[in-house]
C-alpha cells in the first residue's frame, strides 16, 4: 500500500463519529488555552492530558483530542497579539507587529480573520509535508543502530535549546536535570535501587506525566498568582469590527503563503528550530521581499500578519516529523505528545508506521480534519474566543488547577503523586523566573532511559570500545550535527534572539 493509500484508511480511522467530536472538541479547547496569554499549545495538551487518560479514549482517541488541542493553540495565539499586542505564547509574538496596528487602525476583525486564514494554510500545507516526508525519514531511520541512537539522542539535548535561546548553559544544565530525574528509581538491568532515598512510592521512578503537568500547568497557576492583579480587573479588548477578510489580500498573498510554509516547516523539522524561529524568519524574509524599504510593515500591513502566523502553523506540522518518525521531538508541544505515546505503550520511531498505522495514519487524517474545523471556527466564533480574554485570572486559574489535581490523581489513586506534581510545578515556577527552559527537563524525563539502554547496547556489542559511537557516517554525522547545533546558539544566538525582541 503507497502513502495515498494509508492515508485513505487513516480517513477511514478517523471519519467516525466519535473521534470527529474529539477532533471538534480539541480544536475548540485549544484555540481557547492559545487565545489566554502565557498558556500556550504545551500548557493546554498537559492540562487536557490527564482528562484525556482518564476518559478511557484509547490511543487513537487521546491522541486526536490532544494534536487538535495542539494545532488549535496554534490558532488561538494570534487573538492576543492582535488584540491587546500581548502574544498568547512566543511563536505569536511577531503576529503583534502588524496585528496590533491593524487593530488599532479599525481592522481588528480583518487581521482575525487573515490570520485565521493563513493558520490554516500554513498548518494544512504542513500536514501535507508530513505525510510526504516523515515515511521517507522513517527509511533512514530503519539505518540506525544503539551507537547512531546514542548519537541521534545527544544531537537531540544539544540542539534542543534552539538559536533563539537566551541562555545555552541553562538549556543544558536543564537537559542534565531530566536526565537525572530519568534515573530514579530501579536500574532495568541490575534492578539496584537509584537516588530512592528509601521511598517505596519512588522505585518504579518517577512518572513523566506528574512532571509534564507540574512543570507546565501547575507552575502556570503560579505564574498567574504572582502576575495578577489583586483587584481582579479584566483586560480591554479592542472592538472587532468587520470580520470578513479581504479577499484580493489574500489572491496576492499567494507568493507569501508558499515562502512562509516551506521556511515553517522546514523550521519544525530541524530540532530545537521550532515555530518561534519558523515565525521570526517567515516574517523577515517576507519583509525583505515585499517591503525592503519599510514603510509599510510594523505598521499593520496584513501580509505581516500572514506571513508568521502561516510560519508558525507550518512548523506546528513539521515538528511531528522527527517525533512520529525519529521519536524525537521537534518542540516543546511533541515533546509532551511523545509522552502520551509512551504512556500508550507506543513506540515512536521507524516501526510505528508499520506496527500501528491505524495510530499514526488515523493521527495523520485527523489534523487534515482538525484544520477544517478550526477554519470554521476561527472566523464565525472569533467573538466568542475574544471574549475569554476578558475572564478573570481568578476564576480561570483555580479551574485549571483543580483539572490537572483531579486528572492526577484519578490516573494514579496517589496522594504522592498529587503532591509531586505541586513540587513539580513549583519548581517549574522557580526555573521560569530564573528563565531555566522547561522542555529540556521534559525531554530528559523522557528519552534518559533510552539513552541510557542505547548506550550500554552499544557497549555491549563493541565489548567495552567506546570507539563504536563514531563508528559510522551516520553517527559522525549525528556527532557533528550536535555540536554545531550546541555552538550556534553562543555564536548568533544572542544577536538573533535582539532581533526578534527588537522587531
Amino acid at each position: 500500500m503507497d502513502v495515498f493509500g494509508y492515508l485513505l484508511h487513516g480517513f477511514s480511522v478517523a471519519l467516525t463519529l466519535n473521534n470527529l467530536f474529539l477532533a471538534l472538541v480539541g480544536a475548540f479547547l485549544g484555540t481557547l488555552f492559545g487565545a489566554l496569554p502565557g498558556l500556550g499549545p504545551a500548557n493546554g495538551v498537559a492540562i487536557l492530558i490527564p482528562i484525556a487518560f482518564s476518559l478511557g479514549l484509547g490511543p487513537i482517541g487521546s491522541l486526536i483530542l490532544l494534536t487538535s488541542v495542539y494545532y488549535g493553540a496554534m490558532y488561538g495565539g494570534r487573538i492576543s497579539s492582535i488584540l491587546l499586542n500581548i502574544p498568547g505564547d512566543e511563536p505569536a509574538m511577531m503576529t503583534c507587529l502588524d496585528g496590533y496596528p491593524m487593530a488599532q487602525k479599525g481592522k481588528a476583525g480583518e487581521a482575525l480573520s487573515l490570520s485565521g486564514i493563513a493558520s490554516f494554510l500554513g498548518g494544512f500545507i504542513s500536514t501535507c509535508g508530513l505525510v510526504l516526508v516523515a515515511p521517507q525519514l522513517v527509511k533512514i531511520a530503519l539505518l540506525f543502530g544503539p551507537a547512531e541512537y546514542f548519537a541521534l539522542y545527544v544531537m537531540a539535548f544539544a540542539t534542543l535549546g534552539g538559536i533563539t535561546t537566551k541562555n545555552q548553559a541553562k538549556s543544558l544544565f536543564a537537559s542534565a536535570f531530566g536526565l537525572a530525574i530519568a534515573m530514579i528509581g530501579s536500574d532495568s538491568q541490575t534492578g539496584a535501587e537509584r537516588f530512592t532515598f528509601g521511598n517505596i512510592h519512588l522505585y518504579d521512578g518517577i512518572d513523566f506525566l506528574i512532571a509534564i503537568v507540574g512543570l507546565f500547568a501547575i507552575s502556570e497557576v503560579f505564574v498567574f498568582i504572582e502576575a495578577s492583579k489583586k483587584d481582579g480587573s479584566v483586560k480591554k479588548v479592542k472592538e472587532i469590527g468587520r470580520i470578513l477578510p479581504n479577499f484580493k489580500i489574500l489572491v496576492k498573498s499567494v507568493g507569501t503563503v508558499i515562502r512562509s510554509s516551506i521556511i515553517g516547516f522546514i523550521a519544525g523539522v530541524l530540532p530545537g528550530a521550532g515555530a518561534s524561529l519558523g515565525s521570526f524568519l517567515a516574517y523577515t524574509v517576507e519583509k525583505n521581499i515585499s517591503d525592503p524599504a519599510g514603510k509599510s510593515f510594523g505598521k499593520g500591513d496584513p501580509k505581516g500578519v500572514i506571513a508568521p502566523e502561516v510560519g508558525n502553523n507550518a512548523a506546528a506540522g513539521g515538528a511531528l516529523v522527527p517525533m512520529l518518525s525519529l521519536g524525537v521531538p521537534g518542540s516543546g508541544t511533541t515533546a509532551v505528545l511523545l509522552a502520551i505515546l509512551l504512556q500508550l505503550n507506543i513506540t515512536p520511531g521507524p516501526l510505528l508506521f508499520k506496527n500501528n498505522p491505524d495510530v499514526v495514519w488515523g493521527l495523520i487524517a485527523a489534523l487534515f480534519i482538525a484544520n477544517f474545523m478550526l477554519l470554521a471556527l476561527n472566523i464565525p466564533l472569533v467573538g466568542l474566543f475574544t471574549r475569554v480574554l476578558m475572564i478573570p485570572t481568578k476564576i480561570l486559574m483555580p479551574v485549571i488547577a483543580m483539572i490537572s489535581i483531579i486528572g492526577i490523581y484519578g490516573l494514579s489513586g496517589s496522594t504522592f503523586d498529587v503532591m509531586l506534581t505541586v513540587a513539580f510545578g513549583f519548581l517549574g515556577w522557580v526555573f521560569r523566573k530564573l528563565e531555566v527552559p522547561l522542555v529540556p527537563i521534559i525531554l530528559g524525563i523522557l528519552l534518559g532511559n533510552e539513552m541510557e539502554v542505547n548506550l550500554r547496547r552499544a557497549l555491549q556489542i563493541s565489548d567495552g570500545d567506546w570507539s563504536i559511537l563514531f563508528g559510522s557516517p551516520l553517527s559522525i554525522t549525528l556527532w557533528i550535527i550536535a555540536i554545531v547545533g550546541l555552538l550556534l546558539p553562543v555564536v548568533v544566538g544572542k544577536r538573533l534572539k535582539k532581533k526578534m525582541v527588537m522587531r
